[in-house]
């Protein structure tokens, strides 16, 4: 037993002397410049053995980056996009950055490259409205551009042009080998396009969008080169830096695991990669711009609408494809539909409907149209689908005296008792939409076929078969739902006719 100790303690000596003779070792080999640490990360152990990852030089690597002055909000949640707020009318740089690396793109080296800037929307339903949407604001606010260029504060910019069909673009030229910046102003707020304008409603998004292009062969820049944007909400002055204090205020009641759940906020805001926008650069310059809805009536498209005896007016225009019926039935084709568009007068909403049914389009909800093609003509749209006809101030019934004598009879016996009684007199419906006498006297021309500039003047009968002149006051004091027989006078003169309500 004391053998086997003694051999033990033999044993631990040996591998204690041999563990120190190792170190000694160490220390004296690694003097200095004996190894590198690449030399040491070289080594099979530290070695990426997973395979799966993809190499550094395999990453994408975008060709340029846009990066604005503009800090983006401590609102946001983490893995959300950023959020940038900015003041109306206030100037902002974004500065294009070549990124390329070294060989990538030789053909633009020295030569110079487009770039075209928008201010478009966030929301895609609203993306889809944004012709209509862009043309209500030019409406509200003529003269004006949603988006401009600060010339003299912008650097390295060359060429610049603004197309007046586009008020939300602005394009130039620029060297990618040289500092460029482009101040922009955007003049659009976004409670602007809200539908409900109350007061405290949350405006819209809008996207900074900034598109590259190179020249193609026919030298027009129509090579997509790379494309990014970035979220922004627009206030009036001052307001974007009121919202960025509340936000900043609102953070910092937060408690510490709740602001990990946030991303911290940048000072500048550096535009994200997307797809580039649909409209190429070809239609921004050499096509003839889309025609624009006007407000004049010598332009607008209109229709003729046949009217009833006691309907509105009728609408003068150009003769269009008629419709069967004043409402749009389900069945109704797409070209059906494009008809009856333009019949009821929205010719301006049949390229955004251009593949819509009638079924398709009577299953918008009047939400959805106030959110497509905005208040007015939403509201206008949606009441033409469901056939909603202005209601009438007053409503009168007139019968001509002279056809008192002209009966119906019913389908009987002519010698029953129920057809000697059984006489319809038959009256016209009178709808005024204004409470007036001049209403009157159109309504009973249309009703009675009388040209209107042969009507001298319209009495009502009083009191022992005086005769009244009708007023507008006469009119006001109309009781609703009245009945009246109509006489018509010839002139003494023999020119024209005086007509006589009893």
């Amino acid at each position: 037993m004391a053998w086997v100790l003694k051999m033990d303690e033999v044993i631990e000596s040996g591998l204690a002397h041999d563990f120190d003779a190792s170190l000694s070792g160490i220390g004296q080999e690694l003097g200095a410049g004996a190894y590198s640490m690449s030399d040491v990360l070289a080594l099979p152990i530290f070695k990426q053995e997973d395979s799966s990852l993809p190499p550094d030089n395999d990453a994408k690597h975008p060709p340029f980056q846009y990066v604005m002055s503009a800090a983006t909000s401590p609102a946001v949640k983490l893995h959300d996009e950023t959020l940038t707020y900015l003041n109306q009318g206030q100037s902002y740089e974004i500065r294009l950055l070549d990124n390329r690396k070294m060989g990538d793109m030789p053909e633009i080296n020295g030569k110079l490259v487009k770039s075209i800037i928008r201010v478009v929307f966030h929301d895609r339903r609203l993306q889809y409205t944004e012709h209509q949407q862009l043309e209500g604001w030019k409406w509200n606010r003529p003269g004006d551009r949603l988006l401009d260029l600060d010339i003299p504060m912008s650097v390295g910019v060359i060429d610049i042009q603004t197309n007046p069909s586009q008020l939300n673009a602005v394009e130039f030229l620029w060297d990618p080998g040289k500092r460029t910046s482009a101040f922009i102003q955007v003049h659009c707020i976004s409670t602007e396009f809200t539908p409900r304008k109350h007061g405290g409603e949350k405006g819209v998004p809008f996207r900074i969008q900034v598109d590259t292009f190179k020249q193609a062969e026919n030298e027009e820049y129509t090579d997509h080169l790379h494309s990014a944007s970035c979220q922004i909400k627009v206030f009036k002055p001052k307001g974007a830096d009121r919202k960025q204090k509340t936000d900043r205020e609102k953070m910092e009641k937060r408690t510490a695991p709740e602001k990990e759940k946030y991303q911290p906020s940048y000072d500048t805001t550096i535009l994200t990669e997307c797809s580039p926008w649909p409209d190429t650069p070809t239609a921004f310059v050499n096509s003839s711009p889309t025609p624009t809805p006007t407000f004049s009536s010598t332009t607008r498209t209109t229709c003729s609408v046949p009217d009833s005896n006691s309907s509105s007016p009728n609408h003068q225009g150009d003769a269009i494809p008629q419709v069967s019926g004043e409402q749009l039935h389900p069945s109704a084709t797409i070209q059906e539909t494009q008809q009856w568009l333009l019949k009821h007068r929205f010719p301006t909403y049949t390229r955004l409907f251009s593949n819509f049914s009638g079924a398709d389009l009577l299953k918008l909800t009047r939400e959805d149209l106030v959110q497509i093609c905005g208040p007015a003509d939403g509201i206008r749209l949606y009441n033409a689908l469901k056939s909603r006809s202005v209601r009438p101030r007053l409503t009168i019934y007139v019968c001509q005296e002279q056809s008192r004598s002209i009966q119906l009879e019913r389908q009987q016996d002519s010698g029953s008792a129920e057809s000697r009684n059984g006489a319809i007199y038959v009256y016209h419906a009178i709808y005024l939409e204004e409470m007036a006498a001049s209403e009157v006297t159109r309504k009973l021309a249309l009703v009675f076929n009388i040209p209107l500039h042969q009507i001298n003047q319209v009495y009502r009968q009083g009191p022992t078969g005086i005769h009244i002149i009708v007023s507008d006051q006469m009119v006001q004091n109309f009781e609703d739902e009245s009945c009246f027989l109509v006489t018509t006078i010839k002139d003494e003169n023999g020119d024209g006719f005086h007509i006589i309500l009893k």
